[in-house]
């Protein structure tokens, strides 16, 4: 059986068996109401009506291709509904994979509190396995840490555990299992946890826009669309909460907001992240907020396994600015791997016969990867390009973990709608030059050229020879 087969059959057991040992409706009238999301799109910024009760007033952050989880407030305590079910989720346009995540998405949905605030999270098992939660970074009661086994009893398919603690620390956190955790991270699940400081914080600025973003990967075999979750390093789908470009929607700033934006990396290495047209500083890691005498400017971090990395820059330039992993092949899709360099050799009509044995083969064109941009290879369904997403120029040839930057001077404050291509005043774009152009002049060899003699001696001419 192969593998994507024995998972599909899995979630459809999974089903089954909820249905059979589900939480009761009289013991799930106790709980929050389940949130479910399932669309891809970045979901605006959700603040807690009115905010009373919430803690102080806070900016809420906006997770990039994801949303924040409501909660309600009973008896001075922020409560919250997990549900880890198998998911779909849409990747790019036209490129789905079978996943497993929360509350209807991977990753799943952001969690906001307000330091020392008493949360209570219940999280119900739709999974095909038992599982838990680790939130990791926070403070907490041993018993509360979420590593099965250790911490507690694993949660059985179909039951509902309680997580209940205090938030004690303001800062960028993740949640993710210790159960089964190859898989199941590998097929993912994770989620943000965002706490918002109660007060003014000497280290922590006030900020116009704050983004938020986690790091994951998978390993998925061109027209499937289930991830092989025992891979180590060879995945092919590298993406920013489950999506890949053109899918991963554009971060928006109005000209000179203050941006934050806060990454969390949940793959198996790590990535540089890098921003085109700013300059920002590292603000923050999971440890907590950085101090400002410790910060310096970067325009590219390193964000390693299990890290959290908070940036902070002002947006002062506009334009559309490229951003993304520095890694190459971190901003290609899925036939990133085996692939033979071909360039120079005329392979033309191999391809489609190969593919008749072979569906998944692809090769390098013969002028370089650039074809791959064109979309002129056919490809099994389900597959990502290797190359994909247009600009107005053509095509980006990216994939994977690339998205833009688009600072406008006209965006409204709060407005996060994506403004178009940017259109670049008259004289501040290249160009092609059109006029002569002289003969290339080469400098001579090092080896070659006579070195001068020492004053007051005689040389001999040497014979130049090509060696």
């Amino acid at each position: 059986m192969q593998r994507r087969d024995f998972f599909n059959k899995a979630m459809a057991a999974a089903g089954a068996a909820v249905a059979t040992t589900a939480v009761s409706r009289s013991a799930l009238a106790a709980l929050p109401e389940p949130v479910i999301q399932a669309s891809p799109e970045t979901a605006a910024p959700w603040t807690p009506p009115g905010v009373t009760g919430a803690g102080r007033p806070y900016r809420p952050v906006v997770t990039l291709n994801g949303w924040t989880l409501p909660f309600r407030m009973k008896n001075g305590i922020k409560e919250f509904h997990l549900v880890a079910e198998p998911v779909v989720r849409e990747m790019a346009p036209g490129f789905v994979v079978n996943m497993w995540g929360y509350n209807g998405q991977s990753p799943g949905p952001t969690i906001e509190v307000v330091e020392g605030d008493r949360v209570r999270i219940f999280v119900t098992n739709k999974l095909p396995e038992h599982t838990t939660v680790h939130w990791h970074g926070q403070r907490l009661p041993n018993g509360m840490d979420g590593v099965g086994g250790l911490n507690q009893k694993q949660i059985p398919v179909g039951k509902t555990f309680v997580y209940e603690f205090e938030a004690r620390r303001p800062g960028t956190f993740m949640y993710h299992p210790h159960a089964d955790e190859m898989t199941q991270m590998a097929m993912g699940m994770m989620g943000l946890w965002i706490t918002h400081p109660k007060g003014k914080h000497p280290n922590i600025n006030e900020v116009d826009r704050d983004y938020a973003f986690l790091l994951n990967s998978f390993d998925v075999d061109p027209g499937a669309k289930t991830p092989n979750v025992n891979t180590m390093l060879d995945q092919n789908i590298w993406s920013w909460n489950s999506r890949v470009f053109p899918g991963i929607s554009p971060l928006v700033a109005r000209l000179n907001d203050r941006v934050r934006v806060r990454v969390g990396n949940l793959t198996m290495t790590n990535h540089p992240i890098h921003i085109h047209g700013i300059e920002f500083e590292v603000t923050g890691t999971d440890g907590g907020p950085v101090p400002k005498t410790a910060r310096w400017p970067e325009v590219t971090t390193d964000v390693a396994v299990g890290q959290m990395r908070q940036l902070e820059f002002m947006a002062d330039e506009p334009g559309d600015w490229a951003m993304h992993c520095h890694k190459s092949h971190h901003t290609m899709g899925a036939m990133g791997h085996a692939v033979p360099t071909m360039i120079g050799v005329d392979h033309r009509g191999l391809v489609q016969k190969i593919q008749k044995l072979i569906p998944d083969y692809m090769v390098m064109g013969e002028r370089g990867m650039a074809d791959m941009g064109e979309m002129e290879m056919e490809l099994p369904a389900n597959t990502f390009p290797m190359m994909t997403g247009t600009g107005p120029y053509g095509p980006i040839e990216m994939g994977g973990m690339f998205t833009t930057l688009k600072v406008r001077a006209d965006q409204k404050p709060g407005n996060y709608n994506d403004p178009g291509d940017y259109v670049q005043p008259p004289g501040t774009q290249s160009y092609e030059y059109i006029g002569p152009v002289g003969a290339t002049s080469r400098a001579p060899d090092a080896a070659s050229t006579p070195t001068a003699a020492p004053a007051g001696s005689a040389r001999k001419p040497e014979s130049h020879k090509h060696h």
